[in-house]
């Protein structure tokens, strides 16, 4: 039976002219036009039987215009003036009273435009409730949902988990738009599904805090000073990120200093020692498997000590001279010596103690496994039965953040590539301000190059590895192109930058670009939910989740307002020189 039971002569008005996706439609009497408000639906009988094209009020128009044709005079104007009420909509897609042996069908296609003297109908009431139970009907036994749609607070918005992920998707909001509880309301229930798999890079550890727990979680962090050394890093959910998952330019571009004279003749010797090394490793294990194939770049471990004693050999190197009983100067006599002082700057530094300052426990060839079944493994075979993966890092060096989340973005893509397609269990990365490592412009700065091109990749090419990208911001216009472009769901809260509104406009499609005009008037909470996850671009009021991020904007009137105000300044100091919060 057909959703949609308009009354006789219940018409708002017909159509008056079509273009492509877009309808105008004169309305002949005002008290119909009064009731009409932008971004209602309505339905036009199709030229199909059974079909109705559904569409957006895009704007609503009452011009006068001078009938010249008329024999008629107004005293004031000198001709009769007529009143036109006309609406413009926008087509959004087709609904079918049958669908092969389905019932009540909404397609977000087109199979035809309406025909001139076509019949529209505002959809409200009755018809408005059943249509938005058509499209919120789903075959999932846990649905994805987000929120309730705002044209109709009893109809919950569902997407489809699949479409979301499979073609990869962005959230923005300017600070305090409620981007956080968004990602929040998905992390619960992705959490709940027995398979889950995602990995969530959270930077400024809002995601980590007491009441962001339930089960299906497991919360990770990168190492900072005071966790080196320490043999229970594994039972704290303490990362280490080993200097040899680097490939060959990653280290570069961390010690190599391009405008010297010497780089060529220091990146080739650091390029042979470092192979030799890996080769050095692998006789030293008795390995039989991985020596005739490995590369400079493949994730063998090695010991940087030997690595720097070579250069340090290399550079202080005399060989014998011309005559007998001399010696001269060898051929990279002084010319590493910059290179080696870096190298052990780094090494040094206990900022990047997870690169470089590691165990025993991270040169064993079995390390990668355990490190990847952490980050890579379902809720089904994790040791921990969490599937969503928090990362914190908060106290990763900020000249160093685009990189090292690249490496883990790209450790993830690579190991999901290698595996063979029978065995692919698909995984998500949900990209929280995404802008500081995901940027426009990286300035030549070469690190932030390097982790940008990882996820570039992802964007590209992670569909057919079952790799997906979420990417979150606050600043979209400071997020790269070629990353956006590859995502088909947005998901905008409210945005008050003009830079910001005019990248999500672009990256709409024409037709619903009408849709955009109300980014920067969005309430808090509520989003602009478009792309093939959601059968209905439309405005979403976003539930409240369970679990809440430690992100709420700080009342600093209230807080200036109370009388006994609570401040830690001497365990801030001290945790600024561990560079880890007590």
């Amino acid at each position: 039976m057909a959703i949609f039971q308009f009354q006789e002569n219940s018409e708002i008005g017909t159509v008056f002219s079509v273009d492509t996706a877009t309808v105008i439609i004169k309305v002949g009497e005002l008290d119909k036009l009064r009731k009409l408000q932008v971004n209602h639906l309505v339905a036009i009988v199709s030229s199909k039987a059974g079909q109705h094209l559904i569409g957006i009020i895009n704007r609503i128009t009452r011009k006068m215009t001078d009938d010249k044709e008329t024999n008629e005079e107004d005293a004031t104007f000198g001709s009769l003036f007529l009143t036109e009420n006309i609406i413009k909509v926008n087509l959004i897609g087709t609904l079918m009273d049958k669908y092969g042996s389905k019932e009540n069908v909404f397609k977000r296609n087109l199979d035809t435009v309406p025909e001139i003297e076509a019949k529209c109908f505002h959809i409200d009431g009755e018809n408005m409730t059943k249509f938005m139970t058509t499209i919120s009907s789903q075959e999932y036994e846990t649905p994805l949902t987000i929120g309730k749609y705002s044209i109709d607070a009893n109809a919950t918005a569902f997407l489809d988990g699949d479409k979301l992920f499979q073609r990869h998707a962005v959230i923005v909001g300017s600070t305090g738009s409620g981007k956080s509880w968004c990602v929040a309301k998905f992390i619960e229930q992705i959490a709940k599904l027995p398979s889950a798999n995602c990995v969530l890079f959270d930077i400024h550890g809002e995601y980590s805090g007491k009441d962001f727990n339930m089960n299906g979680i497991q919360h990770l962090r990168v190492a900072n000073p005071s966790d080196l050394g320490k043999t229970e890093n594994l039972a704290n959910n303490v990362l280490m990120l080993p200097y040899w998952l680097l490939t060959y330019e990653e280290m570069l571009a961390m010690l190599l200093d391009r405008s010297d004279s010497n780089a060529p003749n220091q990146a080739m010797l650091f390029s042979k020692t470092v192979f030799t090394e890996k080769q050095n490793f692998l006789d030293s294990i008795s390995d039989k498997e991985f020596k005739s194939s490995i590369t400079i770049d493949s994730p063998i471990p090695y010991k940087l000590d030997s690595v720097l004693t070579e250069l340090k050999r290399l550079d202080e190197e005399m060989v014998a001279g011309a005559k007998a009983g001399t010696e001269k100067q060898g051929p990279f006599f002084g010319k590493l010596t910059r290179f080696v002082q870096r190298l052990e700057a780094k090494q040094q530094d206990k900022r990047m103690g997870f690169l470089f300052q590691i165990s025993n426990d991270e040169l064993k060839i079995d390390w990668m496994n355990d490190f990847c079944k952490r980050l890579m493994c379902s809720s089904e075979t994790s040791e921990q039965k969490a599937g969503v993966k928090i990362i914190d890092f908060s106290e990763v060096p900020s000249d160093v953040l685009p990189l090292i989340i690249g490496l883990v973005a790209r450790i993830v893509f690579a190991v999901q590539q290698w595996t063979n397609k029978e065995n692919q269990h698909p995984i998500a990365l949900l990209c929280d301000e995404a802008h500081l490592y995901i940027p426009e412009r990286t300035n030549q700065d070469a690190t932030s190059e390097l982790g940008l091109k990882s996820f570039e990749r992802i964007a590209k090419e992670g569909r057919k590895y079952g790799v997906s990208l979420v990417v979150i911001s606050q600043r979209p216009s400071e997020v790269n192109r070629t990353v956006l472009s590859q995502c088909n769901n947005f998901i905008s809260l409210r945005l008050t930058n003009v830079e910001d509104q005019s990248v999500i406009k672009k990256l709409l499609p024409d037709n619903l670009s009408g849709l955009t005009e109300m980014l920067p008037i969005l309430d808090i909470g509520e989003a602009l939910v478009v792309g093939d996850a959601s059968l209905l671009p439309t405005r979403v009021q976003i539930d409240e989740p369970t679990i809440k991020p430690d992100s709420a904007t700080i009342k600093f009137w209230e807080f200036w307002s109370k009388n006994n105000a609570k401040q830690d300044i001497e365990n801030a100091v001290k945790g600024l020189r561990k560079q880890s919060k007590l």
